[in-house]
């Protein structure tokens, strides 16, 4: 039987709670290109794939009794989203140019026919195009800021449970 100790025990609430708040996020992401056609740029797909990624790594540290390697892991994971969706960012804002396939510049060697096949496909939204604010503030930028608050709260938790 279930005791209300063990509901409310850190040890499992807390990565339960992670992988909500990952799953979230990237239901927010999905909710925004199918509700309101917000089209994701490759660099927004690989920060869902992080997120999902983060979500089921804390699900597997539930699992397997909160070992701290794997609760580490999720935190790695999240730090690597963090660094993803920084890149991002840095591609909105101009700093620098996305090395991934986001809409760059078409080739100069192509033939008439490839130009006009080229019409009828749907063209990868470039990764400097930002579709979505809130106060002026895109979701890659959010992403940083949840990304990096989830890996901070991981990490001291992963080191609370290594040195306890």
């Amino acid at each position: 039987m279930i005791e209300q100790s063990d509901i409310l025990n850190r040890d499992r609430l807390f990565p339960a709670a992670v992988a909500l708040i990952c799953w979230g996020a990237a239901a927010v992401g999905v909710i925004a290109q199918y509700g309101f056609d917000v089209d994701p740029c490759i660099l927004c797909t690989y920060q869902r794939i992080a997120y999902g990624m983060a979500g089921a790594v804390a699900l597997i540290s539930l699992v397997t009794r909160n070992t701290p390697i794997v609760f580490g892991l999720c935190g790695a994971v999240l730090v690597v989203g963090a660094a993803i969706a920084f890149y991002h960012v840095g591609v909105e804002q101009h700093w620098w140019a996305s090395v991934t396939s986001c809409g760059g510049a078409p080739t100069t060697d192509m033939s008439l026919s490839d130009v006009l096949s080229q019409l009828n496909v749907k063209q990868p939204k470039a990764c400097d195009e930002v579709d979505w604010t809130l106060f002026g503030i895109s979701m890659a930028t959010y992403n940083v800021g949840v990304f990096s608050a989830l890996a901070g709260a991981v990490l001291v938790e992963t080191r609370r449970r290594i040195v306890s």
